[in-house]
């Protein structure tokens, strides 16, 4: 059986990007129903996801702007976080504008998370 890790490396690019948008709408639902085993699932296969990308030659996070404009707000949230480090400021307004949108739970996450830049405590990399 392959490790996780091996079974990323071989999927595209265009196919990590669309499970990251499903992971996303994954994520919604479960913090709608309050189901935070499946959030935390969700949440490291996304995280596997996006250190996948950041290894490929020439770091291709920058992939998940593609889903800025997404439907769904836990999939905006996710991909500027992911884009963070390799485009900050696009990533920052993206947050600034979820933040504003008072789409709860994504805008107090993108609150958090701003401050959390702000502060110094979050530093991406």
């Amino acid at each position: 059986m392959k490790s996780k890790a091996a079974r990323l490396a071989n999927q595209s690019d265009d196919s990590l990007i669309a499970r990251a948008a499903e992971i996303g709408v994954a994520q919604d639902h479960a913090l709608l129903g309050n189901e935070i085993s499946r959030c935390n699932r969700l949440f490291d296969e996304l995280t596997a996801i996006e250190e996948e990308l950041r290894t490929r030659p020439g770091d291709r996070r920058r992939l998940f702007m593609k889903l800025y404009e997404h439907r769904n707000m836990q999939v905006r949230l996710n991909s500027a976080k992911a884009t963070l480090a390799v485009a900050p400021q696009e990533a920052r307004a993206l947050l600034e504008w979820i933040a504003e949108s008072k789409h709860n739970p994504q805008a107090g996450d993108a609150g958090m998370c701003l401050w959390a830049l702000e502060e110094g405590i979050f530093v991406p990399e």
